[in-house]
């Protein structure tokens, strides 16, 4: 498989293969416009995707170049993938197969959104938007021509399933979920299944909580009365989407002394599950007596255990996108072609005007019909002319050799001579 020529595309970042929960967090970017306009100085295009599982930055640009921007950023130990390899990451990426919980649709979003974010900053470049459409589409297919993402959890019904294992069963529990967003309402959803006694909806803005209390049926929750109902809860999934911990560990404490059975002394135990990138828990939480704390890290699990139903299809989507990118690259090539056809279109043209005026001025006295006559003669004779040489130069681009596509239209532009390998090369 050829290297796209022409382009550099590059991407770096961390995941949920290379790092922890806590090394992802460290590598997260808190201000995403400033790195964004930062970046923008720097390469062609930028584009930033921040999921709860992975950081990763996608630019234009060589993977040196990008290398230094992100030790200037304070960053290190990420992985790196440029050009097709960094295409393939993305094809992989959008189909489900590089994700946490394989197949799940999350991401597709997420895609859409980093893109939708790099437009409104204005470090969308075009080659960029190309690339990333283009592997969104192929996830999209993949889900389509797989069973990829049948009976794949996402992040948030991976959440409940782990609550689930922890405390034998949902049913007849109270359950409370933090925060109202998109991952909000997937654990939501996962929950509605489940014969709850009670769900609650917590979220800074009162009226989102109101909405997506409405949705399931639950009971929205004002964020001051958040530690009373931990107290009254099993299991509490927190996922927000803010900056720094929301549940403290100091508040936390207090709320679990109010669990604490009378004749044992000791709380309630508390499932608290923490899916939030940046973490919603306060660090040390898990000291406290009762409290039960897990992270996303502890969701690896879960998707190993039904990974085993997805693999047949994880290999038939592996399958999908390289063929894919092997198209997607061929296209790119003959793309990179386009400049050099210029050249020769024009060279054509200039041929073709300067010898269809030497002959109109010989024609003393041509009516305007048969000058329009010679116009259309010459106009098809120079397309004619060039159809087989720019064929030629496009399946070179194709294949990746624009060396030999140049020297093609050298030699009809410039008379140049085509160097090809030696008689002894020939002859072995």
């Amino acid at each position: 498989m050829t290297e796209p020529e022409g382009v550099q595309i590059t991407v770096a970042g961390v995941s949920h293969h290379t790092a922890n929960v806590s090394a992802i967090e460290a590598f997260r970017l808190g201000d995403e416009a400033a790195f964004l306009a930062a970046a923008k100085e720097r390469f062609a295009g930028v584009l930033l995707l921040q999921t709860c599982n992975r950081v990763e930055v996608i630019v234009e640009g060589d993977p040196q170049a990008l290398r230094e921007f992100l030790t200037e950023q304070g960053r290190s130990g990420y992985f790196v993938h440029c050009n097709t390899g960094a295409l393939r990451h993305l094809f992989a990426l959008a189909s489900g197969i590089d994700s946490m919980i394989v197949g799940e649709d999350q991401i597709i979003g997420q895609l859409k959104k980093a893109l939708g974010e790099g437009h409104e900053a204005g470090t969308a470049s075009p080659l960029l938007e190309h690339c990333v459409t283009k592997a969104i589409h192929v996830g999209i297919e993949v889900r389509k021509r797989t069973m990829i993402n049948r009976g794949a959890v996402s992040i948030g019904s991976a959440a409940v399933q782990l609550a689930e294992a922890e405390i034998g069963s949902l049913e007849g529990k109270h359950i409370l979920v933090v925060g109202s967003g998109e991952m909000g309402l997937l654990v939501a959803q996962a929950l509605a299944a489940k014969k709850l006694t009670a769900m609650y909806v917590a979220n800074r803005t009162y009226g989102r909580a109101v909405i997506l209390a409405n949705k399931i049926g639950g009971k929205a929750v004002r964020f001051p009365e958040l530690y009373h109902y931990i107290s009254l809860s099993d299991v509490v999934i927190s996922c927000t989407a803010a900056p720094h911990p929301v549940i403290h560990r100091t508040d936390l404490a207090h709320a679990m002394r109010e669990r604490c059975w009378p004749v044992e002394g000791h709380p309630r135990p508390l499932i608290l599950v923490d899916i939030a990138q940046p973490r919603d828990v306060e660090e040390g939480a898990d000291t406290i007596d009762g409290v039960h704390l897990f992270t996303i890290d502890n969701l690896r699990s879960v998707n190993e255990q039904t990974m085993s139903t997805r693999k047949a299809e994880a290999e038939r989507a592996h399958a999908f996108v390289e063929e894919e990118l092997s198209i997607f690259l061929r296209h790119l090539n003959r793309r990179s072609a386009d400049e050099i056809l210029a050249s020769l279109h024009t060279w054509a043209e200039c041929v073709r005007i300067r010898e269809r005026d030497r002959a109109l001025g010989r024609l003393i006295g041509c009516d305007p019909k048969a000058a329009e006559i010679i116009d259309d003669l010459t106009r098809v004779l120079a397309k004619k002319l060039i159809t087989d040489v720019t064929f030629a130069v496009r399946a070179s681009a194709e294949e990746g050799d624009l060396a030999t596509a140049q020297a093609l239209v050298k030699a009809v532009t410039e008379g140049e001579r085509l160097v090809g390998r030696k008689e002894s090369d020939r002859l072995e």
